[in-house]
């Protein structure tokens, strides 16, 4: 396949030699070893693998909740060392605060990080119409389906302006046709905001869908063994999917998952 051109700028983020490992009370386990990509800047990223080779603990390193065994995280050049403001995040299960409104979740964040209140707020009604939920700031999460819920998470995790967010399987708890709409909707709204994105999946058809780039890493402990371009025009839609250059895409990433004996589907499944 032809790679895609990279920025000349330096990237936004940096993992080198990365591993981690853990310390349980019958063995370490080693999850992540002498892993190394980068990121650019607005580039949108997708990090696939088999079941437990350490797409999680990337996504812990990347956010600063978990310190690396060795090498390091670089954001625009200074090592990740704890949660910051210029990484937001965005889990499979939007964690929601159920007695607060959707407006009050969103600007969760803004309290944590002691933001400028006036001007969160006002940030915060600009994402809610962003993501499409500008008429349900005082609703709260029960009133919501699970693709607003997401929603209301996008929102937050964008609400602190940060220089990279990072998804960690954001759509994987979501029935199918929401699921792909949510595609189309992250698909949307990465490009109203050019954000660097590194997002984690199962999912083959979500990842060729939504990056620039996509990054396949080995069975535990977790290396880069593939980093594929995705060369398709945007936007995107479901016609996409059946384009032959779709199809080769997905099959490249599937072979190099099979050849693990990894049972990724393009559907999702595991």
């Amino acid at each position: 396949m032809v790679s895609r051109e990279r920025s000349s700028e330096a990237p936004i983020l940096t993992a080198k030699k990365l591993s981690v490992v853990y310390a349980t009370k019958r063995e370490s386990i080693t999850a992540l070893k002498d892993l190394s990509f980068e990121v650019d800047i607005g580039e949108f990223v997708s990090v696939i693998g088999p079941s437990g080779c350490g797409k999680s603990t990337l996504a812990k390193v990347a956010s600063g909740l978990v310190r690396p065994s060795g090498g390091e995280v670089l954001l625009a050049g200074t090592p990740v060392t704890a949660p910051s403001r210029d990484v937001g995040v965005v889990f499979q299960n939007p964690r929601l605060l159920p007695w607060k409104t959707v407006l009050s979740n969103v600007m969760v964040p803004a309290r944590a990080l002691r933001l400028d209140p006036v001007a969160s707020q006002e940030r915060a009604f600009e994402l809610l119409r962003l993501v499409g939920l500008e008429g349900f700031a005082n609703n709260y999460p029960h009133e919501l389906s699970g693709g607003m819920q997401q929603r209301v998470g996008l929102a937050r995790g964008l609400l602190p302006d940060p220089s990279v967010l990072l998804m960690d399987e954001p759509l994987a708890a979501l029935d199918a046709l929401t699921r792909e709409h949510m595609s189309a909707e992250l698909q949307r709204i990465w490009m109203a905001t050019r954000k660097s994105v590194i997002f984690i999946t199962h999912s083959i058809s979500e990842a060729v869908f939504l990056s620039d780039r996509v990054v396949v890493l080995s069975n535990r402990p977790g290396r880069v063994i593939d980093d594929v371009p995705v060369n398709l025009s945007r936007p995107r839609d479901l016609d996409t999917m059946a384009t032959p250059s779709f199809v080769e895409i997905s099959n490249l990433l599937r072979k190099a998952l099979d050849q693990m004996g990894a049972s990724t589907r393009t559907d999702g499944t595991k």
